[in-house]
């Protein structure tokens, strides 16, 4: 799918996505869903705790923007460069919470990214350097990286995972 460029295109891919991912992960046993080493040493559950972590960080990066505040992006004292400790802390505070608790909150806060999304302008979304914290880089586009981008990666690599012989 091409990155979407307006708040419509935004909207029906992460519907698309997240209902894609949803109905994968309905095929999946329990078993399935804790078994760990099926992406790098995660299980399903610490995929979606992950999912649910980066929806939770960019609706407080937008919250804290909304305050006229300069949010700590990707996190406090961490730069892009950083990511696999910072993803490696997102797996350390979610990898022994309950696969329930994780799906709950993980749908609760879609419906909280999409009812943001919903307030947004096409120009709010789109207009390049409108917020300082996301320089260059469109509102938009962080919206799509952390939701429809990252539910289409997780699917895929959760079917690799499965399909090399991981949980059955």
């Amino acid at each position: 799918m091409p990155r979407p460029t307006t708040k419509k295109q935004l909207l029906e891919t992460i519907e698309v996505e997240q209902k894609a991912l949803e109905q994968f992960l309905a095929s999946l046993s329990p078993a399935q869903m804790t078994q760990p080493g099926v992406v790098g040493e995660w299980s399903v559950k610490d995929v979606l705790a992950h999912l649910l972590e980066w929806q939770d960080m960019l609706l407080n990066w937008h919250a804290t923007a909304l305050k006229g505040k300069v949010p700590a992006v990707p996190a406090e004292g961490l730069s892009w460069a950083q990511l696999p400790l910072l993803n490696q802390r997102i797996y350390e505070k979610h990898c022994n919470r309950p696969f329930a608790d994780i799906q709950k909150e993980f749908r609760a806060s879609y419906k909280k990214t999409l009812s943001v999304i919903q307030g947004l302008s096409d120009k709010d979304l789109f207009t390049r350097g409108r917020y300082a914290w996301t320089k260059t880089i469109t509102l938009g586009s962080y919206f799509a990286s952390c939701t429809s981008s990252h539910y289409l990666w997780a699917r895929k690599n959760i079917k690799k995972g499965l399909k090399a012989g991981k949980p059955k």
